[in-house]
């Protein structure tokens, strides 16, 4: 890249389940921005680590309500190096307080878990395009999406993937797997497909192995 050549958009994707992580960057690249622009973490202190030195333009989070650091509060964080850095929150809770928050917070969305893979794309596709247009020192770097002269959004090439279902189940289910009961504590894309993560129980677990009870 030449001295004179704008850089690439900076992507910061702050989630505790990997399978969130790789997804959303698996969405950017297929989108055309450059793997090594997107770093991805699992909790909010490593990120406000990792975000200080990379500046990102927009940062993805969870809302990590528990943890010292939220990811609101991370953002304010980080918009001291990235004064521009847009925001958007992922969060199992959304209620009529998470949005106010999430709205003074100038969050372009707040997108409920567990969601789908469409709707992911589709939120995602649909608040770049509008940081697109909102800055104008960015619009060199994106290499997609892009608005044409005429004003109308160029397709975003769809990320190459099935596109799974996740509200089938919700974190705190009672489920049944092999003929034993068992309490859901995650819902995940891993590999394309839905699949569960029982508390107390270390790995995955195909959804279409599951069962309410």
């Amino acid at each position: 890249m030449s001295a004179n050549q704008p850089a690439s958009p900076r992507f910061l994707i702050v989630d505790p389940i990997p399978a969130v992580q790789n997804f959303a960057s698996q969405l950017l690249e297929s989108y055309g921005f450059a793997g090594d622009t997107i770093r991805c973490c699992t909790d909010t202190q490593t990120a406000l680590t990792q975000g200080l030195e990379l500046k990102p333009d927009f940062l993805v989070t969870d809302w990590f309500a528990k943890a010292t650091l939220s990811g609101i509060a991370l953002h304010q964080r980080l918009r001291e190096v990235s004064p521009q850095c847009r925001l958007a929150l992922l969060s199992y809770e959304v209620t009529p307080e998470h949005e106010a928050q999430a709205r003074t917070a100038g969050s372009r969305f707040l997108l409920r878990k567990p969601f789908t893979a469409t709707e992911l794309s589709t939120t995602l596709k649909n608040a770049l395009v509008q940081l697109n247009k909102e800055r104008p020192d960015l619009a060199q770097r994106f290499h997609a999406p892009s608005s044409t002269p005429g004003g109308k959004d160029r397709d975003i090439k769809p990320i190459n993937m099935p596109m799974p279902v996740l509200q089938t189940f919700k974190p705190g289910d009672k489920v049944v797997h092999r003929e034993k009961p068992e309490t859901i504590q995650y819902v995940v894309i891993s590999h394309g497909e839905l699949a569960v993560q029982f508390q107390g129980r270390a790995g995955l677990v195909p959804a279409r192995e599951v069962r309410l009870k």
